[in-house]
């Protein structure tokens, strides 16, 4: 079987087992992403360990968040992660969108092995960050221009060159033991499924982010949360 061959079966392996819809309607598989995204969210705000790396600083001046509830890595020889979660971007007027949907999907070649559940909170520190997951569907790497640092613990990530970053990646493993997380070559795709499911009809990340014609009162909750850090 070839590398890439390996790299597919991974990713479809993953997506398989990680995605919340499986035996769920997207109705309920997005409500269910949305709650436990909350539950990340308070989670990593009220971890002492990372108090030391200011997220909750962060979080104030950030101007969108992309928050994975359950991303999980796996590799044997390859390499590939995926699951789903939700962008949500702070407007002119200092309050939150409602969420939109997505999933983080990516993989790599290389030797290693072993299975990683993470919990993971992108900051994104610009209007640049927030325009690249709209519009590049959030490719990290020199498609979307942007550059990504990666800190946390129970995983290993740079602490020191993070000052210039245009997205930030807090991330907590949660169960099993891997060599480390990296975004490169990673993409946040959209998922119209959930958004529909969710708001209805004609509910894309734009209408629902930018534009803010799509709401739900569901997500107050974590909207709320978000506005407190």
């Amino acid at each position: 079987m070839t590398a890439n061959r390996i790299l597919t079966a991974l990713l479809a392996i993953l997506m398989l087992s990680g995605c919340a819809e499986i035996g769920r309607t997207t109705t309920e598989a997005a409500r269910e992403t949305v709650v436990q995204a909350k539950g990340t969210l308070d989670r990593i705000k009220a971890n002492k360990e990372l108090d030391s790396f200011a997220f909750n600083r962060e979080l104030a001046n950030a101007r969108g968040v992309v928050i994975l509830p359950s991303v999980v890595k796996a590799g044997f020889i390859g390499a590939a992660e995926g699951g789903n979660g939700v962008l949500l971007a702070r407007g002119a007027d200092g309050t939150w969108s409602d969420p939109a949907f997505y999933t983080l999907a990516s993989g790599s070649f290389g030797l290693q092995i072993g299975v990683q559940g993470v919990e993971m909170i992108m900051i994104l520190r610009n209007d640049k960050a927030v325009r690249a997951v709209m519009e590049y569907q959030g490719k990290f790497g020199a498609d979307a221009g942007l550059t990504v640092g990666v800190t946390g613990f129970g995983v290993e990530g740079s602490t020191t060159t993070n000052l210039g970053a245009d997205v930030l990646v807090y991330a907590y493993s949660f169960a099993g033991a891997y060599g480390g997380i990296s975004l490169e070559g990673a993409a946040l795709v959209r998922r119209n499924d959930l958004n529909a499911g969710y708001y209805g009809e004609g509910a894309t990340p734009q209408a629902i982010v930018v534009d803010r014609a799509f709401s739900n009162p569901q997500a107050a909750g974590l909207k709320a949360a978000l506005a407190g850090g």
